[in-house]
């Protein structure tokens, strides 16, 4: 059986530009692709975490230690410029894979620059 699990996210990136008349797209600086595992042209979702807007997408990478995080045409009427987006790909795993499969967190400053990684997703808590 194949599952279609959560291979990766940027999270928190901060919307650096927002070009509805170019083709479509986000734009990702090429050291976040690299350290999410996330190829150019692999298809993306994306989260904008202040207003609750989701698209599909696919990923183009940018120039490498820009910051650059530009959602392109269509897609760049659910951002403004300084949102906050997750983004996020998912991969088709074979469920005899599962075991030693675990997916890749990039966590981003203001500026789209890696502060850490992680491979896990804290579990998260009751309120007390």
């Amino acid at each position: 059986m194949q599952l279609n699990m959560f291979k990766a996210k940027i999270h928190r990136a901060t919307v650096s530009h927002a070009e509805l008349h170019y083709e479509g797209s986000i734009a990702i600086d090429g050291n976040l692709l690299d350290a999410a595992g996330i190829r150019e042209y692999e298809q993306i979702h994306a989260w904008d975490i202040d207003n609750g807007e989701r698209f599909v997408t696919y990923a183009l990478r940018a120039e490498e230690g820009s910051g650059i995080i530009s959602v392109n045409g269509s897609a760049a009427r659910s951002v403004q410029v300084g949102d906050l987006i997750i983004i996020a790909a998912f991969a088709q795993i074979d469920e005899k894979e599962l075991a030693q499969f675990q997916p890749t967190c990039v966590y981003v400053d203001e500026k789209n620059r890696i502060t850490h990684t992680n491979r896990s997703i804290p579990k998260q808590m009751a309120a007390a």
